[in-house]
This record gives structure tokens, sequence and C-alpha cells, in this order.
């Protein structure tokens, strides 16, 4: 399965989110994949098809579980958390 994008959420697509986009791009470099477009939203603007995967706190999976696949964090700052998880994700569709 490719991974074209990634769409970081939170409830106002302001600074959680953000923090989550930022650390997926230095997650994904330090992981040697390329090519992959990261961006924010709130989770009210996220639509079925408008990311391949959504990262997401737990506090945003049921809502956004039902537009695709979500890596959910726990502690949405561990970047060790992130790592593991999107890694984790990564393996399993074959992008790594």
């Amino acid at each position: 399965m490719a991974i074209k994008k990634i769409m970081c959420a939170c409830g106002s697509g302001l600074g959680s989110s953000f923090l989550v986009e930022m650390n997926v791009k230095k997650v994904l470099k330090k992981l040697g994949v390329e090519g992959v477009e990261v961006g924010h939203s709130a989770a009210t603007d996220i639509y079925k098809g408008s990311a391949d995967v959504f990262v997401c706190g737990k506090d945003m999976y049921n809502i956004l579980s039902a537009y695709g696949p979500c890596v959910t964090l726990t502690n949405i700052i561990s970047m060790a958390e992130l790592e593991e998880k999107l890694g984790a994700y990564l393996k399993e569709v074959g992008v790594i």
C-alpha cells in the first residue's frame, strides 16, 4: 500500500495537530520514508479520502477512525511513542 498523505488532526486544528505534524515529519525522515505529504487539520474538516492515514490523540480516534486508518497516540508529545506506532503501521502496510 502506498502512503501519499498523512493527516494529523486535533479538536481545533491548531496547536497540537501542528506539533504532531512536525514530529511525524521528523519520524519519517529518521525512518528514511520520502515522498509523503504531511498536513494538519481540525477533526471536523476531515473527510473520507483526505489522507491515507490519520495521526491523532486517543480523544480523536472515535471521530477519525470512521474516515480511515488511525495511528492513535496516548501522549501526543512522545516522539518514542510516535516512532513506535507510526513505524509499526508503515511496516504493516509495506512502506518500510
